[in-house]
């Protein structure tokens, strides 16, 4: 029987478990759902299962019940990782070798520098959709914003998505509006009128649930692509929220972020010998809480009551779609993937996006329409724990995000999961579970899927990292690991922005040291030598494109 065409529970069960099961496994041949959600800038200890202090009994529950990993990787930003996703390759391959936002005059034109999902790139979704799944998304693509190049070009046959990668929570004001509302909605790839009522979260839920209940008639296993775009910039919640959090977090940044670490010690997320990075600000030029006025701490624990509630919020919503999957008897034959896409965003939107007439940044009005806040580099601090660094960065506080996966019924298993792991092995994971052989990009003219199943480590066989590295770039900030080892690259202005500067060289144990603090390059000067070359290698293989000098 060949691979494209072996039932999954079948196939699955000889890739990992052996013939006895794969033989009591082989009566049913129902290929499984997909459920892929994902969250945007939500930080590592934000969620109950990784130590944080928000409500989120739905996303807790999924990690007792599923494998919880330790060391995810996305990439540094949004866009990036949504490439690598979709692409199952490197992002300089997939066309966005920087943001397209980002993009500098000396990368325009170059391969890899499209600033969209290009047609080198496989789609997951397209490889799916030919292999029998009906394809369906809601939520942020930023994969692209002409005509050609949206979700329902690359192979989603149903989907309602904000093309850009950011926009108000709540519907757009329709006189003056910000730049922040000047964004595009498409279904079907045709444009769309929101309702008065419009919150993303929820009307993202409403829509994919809709087009669940639609996926019935046709008897097609489904692979669900649920891309929120909370908790990221604005911090806007709906009202009924907005005072659940109320004193939570008046005692200030360095307490909250103190007590993540302790309860994560507690749930061995964090391994007792792995250092984190230390709970003082990661710029010491930056005020402390006790610095404050009243007045400017009571505006700072309102914006991570605001925060929370977006997290809350998304948690509740997410349980929406699980109950439906329950009530409708296809939750037991679906694979549930819970990411981040990326780490905690300290970065000060308004700069990008300024103020409009009708913006009210006022205390009464934060976190309802109109309002526009950051919660800034000392809450991204806290949602970074254990890590050092943020969202724009290839730091841990950077790539390392949380992420949960829950096998179909039969096939499942619970617990932590310590191995490596990184968003592009979604994609070869998804096929694999569904039976479909990985294309053979030669005879297809494409780039090749480079990620790794992660159906063997999903049953307790180690990552399938083990003996491989993993490399990246982004913004000329860089990194390189092998094994325990990291190399780190950081330009002096660490984020978002053109790569001009060379980044400032360090290595790490992340093994032992998760928050960074331990730099071994002067003492180990040839293990730095030996894996930034073969860094250099990666670049030059996958097309990085660097600034004259």
């Amino acid at each position: 029987m060949g691979l494209s065409r072996m039932p999954l529970t079948a196939l699955f069960c000889a890739l990992t478990f052996g013939s006895s099961l794969s033989m009591a496994a082989s009566s049913d041949a129902r290929q499984p759902n997909i459920l892929l959600i994902l969250a945007d800038d939500l930080g590592y200890s934000d969620l109950g299962s990784y130590g944080g202090d928000i409500h989120t009994p739905t996303l807790d529950q999924l990690a007792n019940q599923g494998v919880q990993f330790t060391n995810m990787y996305a990439a540094p930003t949004c866009s990036i990782t949504r490439s690598m996703l979709m692409s199952g390759t490197d992002n300089h391959l997939a066309g966005l070798g920087t943001m397209a936002e980002a993009l500098q005059p000396f990368q325009r034109g170059k391969p890899g520098y499209e600033g969209f999902l290009n047609q080198r790139a496989y789609s997951v979704a397209e490889l799916l959709k030919a292999g029998g799944y009906s394809t369906l998304m809601v939520g942020k693509w930023h994969l692209g914003l002409e005509a050609d190049q949206g979700p329902d070009q690359r192979g989603f046959e149903q989907s309602f998505t904000l093309l850009e990668g950011g926009a108000a929570h709540f519907k757009p004001a329709a006189v003056d509006p910000t730049k922040l509302e000047q964004v595009h909605y498409r279904e079907n790839g045709k444009p769309v009128e929101l309702p008065a009522d419009f919150y993303s979260t929820d009307f993202y839920t409403d829509k994919l649930i809709s087009y669940l209940q639609n996926n019935r008639k046709d008897g097609k296993p489904f692979f669900a692509y649920a891309a929120y775009t909370a908790p990221h910039w604005p911090l806007q919640a709906p009202k009924e929220y907005l005072d659940k959090y109320r004193g939570r977090f008046d005692q200030g940044y360095d307490s909250v972020r103190l007590a993540r670490l302790e309860r994560m010690k507690k749930l061995g997320v964090l391994a007792v010998e792995a250092q984190p990075a230390q709970p003082l600000p990661v710029n010491p030029k930056l005020a402390g809480w006790d610095q404050l006025t009243p007045e400017q701490q009571q505006v700072e624990a309102r914006k991570m009551e605001i925060y929370a509630a977006m997290v809350d919020n998304l948690d509740h919503n997410i349980g929406r779609l699980l109950d439906y999957l329950r009530q409708s008897g296809q939750y037991d034959n679906t694979l549930i993937v819970f990411m981040s896409d990326n780490g905690a965003a300290a970065e000060n939107h308004a700069q990008f996006y300024p103020p409009g007439a009708h913006t009210d940044n006022s205390y009464a009005n934060l976190g309802q329409a109109g309002s526009q806040i950051d919660y800034g580099l000392r809450w991204a601090e806290v949602s970074a724990a254990p890590f050092h660094l943020f969202k724009g960065t290839t730091a841990e506080g950077g790539i390392s995000v949380p992420a949960i996966v829950q096998l179909p019924k039969g096939l499942a298993r619970q617990g932590l999961e310590r191995g490596v792991a990184r968003v592009d092995d979604l994609a070869p994971t998804f096929l694999q579970l569904a039976g479909i052989a990985t294309p053979d990009q030669a005879a297809a003219g494409k780039h090749p899927i480079t990620g790794k199943s992660l159906m063997p480590m999903l049953v307790g066989k180690g990552s399938p990292h083990g003996n491989e590295s993993l490399a990246g770039e982004l913004f000329g900030n860089a990194y390189y690991r092998e094994g325990n080892l990291k190399l780190l690259g950081i330009r002096p202005q660490a984020g978002f922005g053109d790569n001009q500067q060379p980044p400032q060289w360090q290595l790490f144990d992340v093994a032992r040291d998760r928050g960074e603090t331990t730099d071994l390059a002067t003492s180990q000067p040839q293990t730095v030598a030996r894996l930034k070359a073969a860094w250099l290698q990666y670049a030059e293989r996958v097309g990085v494109v660097f600034a004259p000098r």
